[in-house]
């Protein structure tokens, strides 16, 4: 593996972020030389009727997208479409452009293979982003929308709305983020009362009764049994179409890498666990009345897998896809393939 073997050691010798944009720059480079993303998905796109999933009224390519975080911005997508992901989720996206939580915010856990953030929403704005979305093609896009850090919660709802108008001619799904732990006191906003009320908001705008579009709910993996089944509730309560599970952790349990103290949300493959019990819980109890996408610690096919048999119909990575390179949406994807030939 010629990532794992020296691209990845070359690149984790440097600053995370700093890493981060050099790598956006060198892809976006890589896209003017002729040919070059064409060989690349052939090599690793992998086409097949038994991948098609349809959720929700969106026939998904394949059933591996690519979570939010990662092309916050929209910039990208072309380019990991190419790289084999079967949809693509940007964001968290505000109102307002924001330069998010001082540096430094972004920490590798070697040991672990995790990463800690305390990104804190940093994006180029609404406007601006949905102005890339209008180049997007064919490609299925999700966009994850939130508040800016200084909208009171009380006036949260506006900012969703905002966000939701101004990028539903341009995106196939949306995902109303109330669970990332770097901006201050929107976990709050998870609580019964205020999420019904968010949620209720957006399914009832005027633009779902001209198309109707799904909007998802993004849950943290600390919520407890009892909350998870409020979670439940309410989403069959609002009629949204489905949960991500999940985003996130604060826990640092079992951690033995010197970044471990560090403040944000933890990711990556001390997640996996918790991810997946989350995943079969939600599953469990509501009977599977709602569709879940599954997202936490998936550095193998096998953790996919596990997640698509504990409840989930779709999966998303990032830190995996960090750690372990575009191989693995190839063989989470042949994975998938023989698991369906075999049943």
């Amino acid at each position: 593996m010629i990532y794992k073997s020296i691209i990845r050691p070359l690149l984790f010798r440097f600053d995370a972020e700093k890493i981060h944009d050099f790598t956006f720059l060198s892809i976006k480079l890589l896209s003017y030389i002729p040919f070059v993303f064409y060989f690349l998905e052939k090599y690793f796109k992998v086409s097949d009727p038994l991948l098609r999933t349809k959720l929700f009224g969106i026939d998904f390519p394949s059933p591996v997208g690519l979570a939010a975080g990662l092309d916050k911005n929209a910039k990208l997508i072309s380019q990991f479409s190419s790289l084999g992901f079967g949809f693509i989720e940007i964001g968290t996206v505000t109102p307002k452009p924001q330069s998010g939580n001082p540096k430094k915010r972004l920490f590798r856990l070697l040991s672990d293979e995790g990463i800690i953030n305390r990104m804190g929403f940093n994006n180029d704005g609404i406007e601006l982003i949905a102005s890339r979305l209008k180049k997007k093609g064919n490609i299925i896009v999700g966009g994850n929308i939130g508040k800016n850090k200084v909208t009171p919660n009380e006036d949260a709802v506006n900012d969703y709305e905002i966000c939701f108008e101004a990028l539903f001619p341009y995106v196939d799904y949306f995902v109303v983020n109330v669970s990332s732990p770097n901006t201050p006191n929107l976990r709050a906003l998870q609580e019964k009362e205020p999420l019904k009320k968010l949620l209720q908001t957006l399914e009832n705008n005027k633009l779902q009764t001209i198309n109707h579009k799904p909007i998802l709910l993004k849950i943290a993996p600390d919520l407890t049994d009892e909350q998870l089944l409020d979670i439940i509730e309410i989403v069959n309560e609002t009629k949204i179409a489905g949960v991500i599970a999940t985003n996130t952790t604060l826990s640092r349990e079992g951690l033995q890498s010197e970044n471990k103290a560090e403040m944000g949300g933890l990711s990556g493959k001390p997640l996996t666990k918790r991810s997946t019990e989350v995943i079969r819980f939600l599953s469990e109890k509501s009977n599977e009345s709602f569709p879940i996408i599954g997202v936490g610690g998936i550095h193998s096919a096998a953790d996919a897998i596990e997640k698509l048999e504990a409840g989930a119909s779709l999966v998303q990575l990032y830190t995996g896809f960090i750690y372990e390179g575009p191989a693995l949406i190839k063989k989470i994807n042949k994975a998938i393939l023989s698991s369906k030939t075999i049943s």
